[in-house]
């Protein structure tokens, strides 16, 4: 067990590294083609640092533990906005740009619909996750588009290149290995793990996993908020959730010899608190476009009482009867009335200005 754990520390310290040095190669390549700053932002540092997500998923669907894959997707799009918007929000509140709230947080949802009504039948299979990668494409193709076109209309100059090709490919080559090796680090141990605490691989990939393979995401956020780049921190997290989904999701589908099954606590639970939580981004962000301090806490809190809720039922506790019945007869219904108001003040207010 022990040399399990540290081969688990292992695989998360080179997924941390990999996707940092990825993203520097990658962010500086981009540069060098002329690609503007919000594209990169958007794509290439969001999707870096959801590369351990997709070198795990993959990994694990090809090595037939599609669970583990489902698991690690929808664990890390939960962990990525309750935990580290909210802990990032508790930091520093957070801006919100308003591209995010006309084109990102709406693919985001949607992504999440997709997903979900793929998944109704049991299994993501291959035609499913082609459905999805050319989503992230189409979605891809259109920032840079859009990018382009705000680029002309700003007249904005052409940033400087940083750093040599070779170096910058160099960086991604080494990223890339690092990732792939971490992985499998990360996969095997995470499996024994499971093995020893009589866990299912799925809880396994959306708690442990979930939380390991977003740690770029918590260091780029956080950071993001503590230099007052607050904007950046929202745009990360959105960005990687849509990647998560569509490139994540439609590569481990197309990787998985038989598919990806769907346990049924997935269905049920995990997979609809996932598109809750994205449904719940669009109120909390169109709110003054800033992510306050309270609703980093609000974030923060939910993601506590996910996490507990998966532990009580792992562990058949005692005391899950009680923790459901307040959660979803109490807690939930109170939320949503909250987010409804949200939505409905803000569209009074927006109203009152345009007369």
């Amino acid at each position: 067990m022990i040399l399990t754990i540290a081969l688990l520390i292992v695989g998360l310290v080179l997924l941390v590294l990999g996707a940092d040095w990825l993203v520097k190669g990658a962010s500086r390549l981009a540069i060098s083609f002329g690609i503007s700053a919000l594209v990169v932002g958007l794509t290439v540092v969001a999707y870096g640092t959801s590369a351990p997500e997709m070198s795990v998923s993959v990994m694990s669907s090809l090595n037939g533990k599609s669970e583990m894959a489902l698991g690690n997707i929808v664990g890390s799009n939960i962990f990525n906005v309750l935990f580290i918007l909210g802990l990032a929000a508790m930091v520093a509140p957070l801006i919100v740009n308003k591209q995010l709230i006309r084109l990102d947080v709406p693919v985001m949802i949607l992504s999440s619909i997709v997903m979900l009504l793929l998944c109704l039948d049991g299994s993501i299979g291959r035609l499913d996750g082609v459905l999805l990668f050319a989503g992230a494409i189409v979605y891809t193709w259109w920032l840079i588009r859009m990018s382009r076109r705000e680029s002309r209309e700003n007249q904005e100059e052409k940033p400087e290149p940083t750093g040599k090709l070779w170096q910058n490919l160099l960086w991604i080559a080494v990223g890339l290995a690092m990732l792939v090796l971490g992985s499998r680090f990360l996969v095997s141990s995470a499996i024994e793990i499971a093995r020893a605490l009589k866990l299912s691989e799925a809880i396994i990939g959306l708690t442990i996993i979930a939380a390991g393979t977003s740690l770029p995401e918590v260091a780029t956020s956080i950071m993001a908020s503590i230099r007052g780049q607050r904007d950046i921190a929202v745009g990360n997290v959105v960005g990687s959730n849509v990647f998560n989904i569509l490139a994540v999701g439609g590569l481990s589908g197309i990787a998985s010899p038989h598919g990806i099954d769907v346990p049924t606590a997935v269905l049920r639970f995990d997979l609809p608190f996932m598109l809750a939580v994205a449904i719940a981004c669009f109120p909390v962000f169109l709110r003054g476009f800033i992510i306050t301090r309270w609703n980093g806490v609000f974030f923060f809190a939910y993601y506590v009482a996910y996490t507990s809720y998966l532990i009580l039922g792992a562990t058949n506790h005692d005391a899950l009867p009680v923790f459901s019945k307040v959660m979803f007869e109490f807690i939930a219904p109170l939320t949503g009335v909250m987010l409804v108001w949200m939505l409905v003040f803000e569209w009074r207010l927006h109203h009152k200005r345009s007369l």
